[in-house]
């Protein structure tokens, strides 16, 4: 007899992917990515591994100006770097629902090691009978570790693009037998 093997599937309708970052060191610009996948390895959800592939080219920041700028050879070069990914190495218990989700994080073809704060929501059925599992996550990166590099100098000194990135995200997943 063969014995049902738990899969956890991303649930896109309830998960985003975001960033923020300074601008003219006095506020933020907030921007997602609006298409990625997430494979996830293991049948206990809390103890996964987590592979993330984010198509590039759906960043949105709320301005298409902004965007193409973000997609050129000035930042992502989207033309010849479609995606970024992120594979967990480690998923470490830090408090009760606190984890520190360690991996490598690659952009425009360099990886670097990145470290994640994770908050599990838990697990819950929803009101069709599907038991649901949700993380939060934040962390953040400098972007220049990936050769993210353009910036301008403002007149009253200080740069109009801050090297450090705050990214998060809210993901759901939906188990599958």
């Amino acid at each position: 007899m063969e014995t049902a093997v738990t899969k956890w599937v991303l649930d896109s309708t309830h998960s985003e992917l975001g960033f923020k970052v300074r601008h003219m060191m006095i506020t933020n610009v907030k921007g997602e990515f609006k298409s990625f996948l997430v494979d996830v390895k293991g049948e206990d959800i809390a103890k996964a591994k987590f592979n993330v592939n984010i198509d590039v080219a759906s960043i949105n920041t709320n301005n298409e100006q902004r965007d193409e700028h973000l997609r050129s050879s000035d930042f992502f070069h989207t033309e010849n770097f479609k995606n970024l990914f992120f594979t967990s190495t480690s998923f470490k218990p830090k408090g009760d629902d606190e984890f520190e989700l360690v991996g490598d994080l690659t952009i425009k073809g360099k990886t670097k090691e990145v470290k994640l704060n994770v908050e599990f929501g838990g697990i819950n059925k929803d009101p069709w009978g599907n038991e649901k599992a949700g993380f939060s996550f934040e962390g953040k990166i400098n972007r220049k570790d990936w050769d993210l590099n353009w910036n301008a100098a403002l007149e009253s000194g200080g740069v109009l693009v801050s090297e450090e990135v705050k990214i998060s995200g809210e993901l759901q997943f939906v188990q599958q037998s």
